[in-house]
């Protein structure tokens, strides 16, 4: 995830990161500035079409269909952004339950085996579903005296939640915790799961084809038929101004589809990686 100043308009205005759209973008702007040029050309010095040629009307389409496709780009951003921000809350969530898991824990325990084997299997259910989300494969790990026989082909998160499930209630059959504490540890273990659950439904849930497939062609015709009218009152100043409206309408659809999948190993996705190593940290120093 990028780090940045907010207020440091300069550094957002002149420096090009290496996620910028810009970037990803100059292939297609240097071929919409060449067919730009083309239409231009062929209107102005080939065609030599009249002012009160219909084909400068275009510009009317535009004007029109134009507020449509802000709506469409402003639902699509939001949409993206929802579904990024949800997985930062699931994320936080996390965070906040391994930290109440192991204080409680902290409390109950007194046998430093049993404190020390949750102390390294909490911070291991982050790091699994963290590279779960990211499609990082992981067979055989091992934690710090620990020897974690993950099963390649089966739900790893899983593995590790039953795995402190099961811990746990051969703590409460042995009668180091009492009911009542193992139905408190149970309900933290629980919502492991159900933030497990959460954060797969943002990844394998993507916007709908249909949708996503149309905003794309709708920004290609509205950028192929750009030229035609505005050859007539700008001149060859028609190729930056179509290759920047190209730039603006392009890279909010390349924005939505970056930030969708939030967990990923994108410039801007979650810090997944590193919010599982503060889980480790602090149920290390808990515990």
């Amino acid at each position: 995830m990028v780090q940045y100043n907010p207020k440091d308009w300069l550094t957002f205005i002149f420096r090009f990161h290496k996620s910028d759209t810009f970037r990803q973008l100059i292939p297609m702007m240097i071929l919409i500035g060449i067919y730009s040029y083309v239409v231009t050309y062929l209107e102005m010095e080939y065609w030599q079409l009249a002012e009160n040629s219909h084909v400068k009307n275009t510009t009317i389409m535009h004007g029109m269909v134009g507020f449509v496709i802000s709506l469409l780009l402003v639902f699509r951003t939001n949409t993206a952004y929802d579904r990024w921000w949800e997985g930062r809350k699931h994320w936080g969530a996390l965070v906040n339950n391994s930290r109440n898991l192991a204080i409680k824990l902290s409390a109950y325990l007194k046998d430093e085996h049993d404190r020390n084997y949750f102390r390294k299997l909490i911070p291991s259910y982050a790091s699994f579903l963290q590279k779960h989300l990211a499609d990082e494969e992981t067979a055989l790990m091992l934690i710090d005296g620990l020897d974690l026989d993950i099963d390649h082909h089966k739900h790893k998160p899983n593995q590790i939640a039953k795995m402190l499930f099961q811990k746990a209630n051969d703590l409460h059959v042995s009668g180091k915790i009492s009911g009542d504490q193992f139905i408190i540890i149970n309900a933290e273990l629980q919502s492991f799961t159900d933030i497990c659950g959460a954060c797969e439904r943002i990844k394998n849930t993507p916007i709908p084809y249909s949708y996503s497939s149309f905003i794309k062609k709708f920004i290609f015709i509205y950028i192929m038929t750009l030229p035609f009218g505005y050859a007539f009152s700008l001149g060859y100043y028609t190729i930056p101004v179509v290759v920047f409206v190209f730039y603006v309408l392009a890279s909010l659809e390349l924005i939505a589809e970056e930030i969708e999948d939030p967990f990923g190993n994108d410039a801007n996705d979650l810090p997944t990686k590193k919010l599982a190593s503060n889980i480790k940290k602090h149920v290390e120093e808990i515990l």
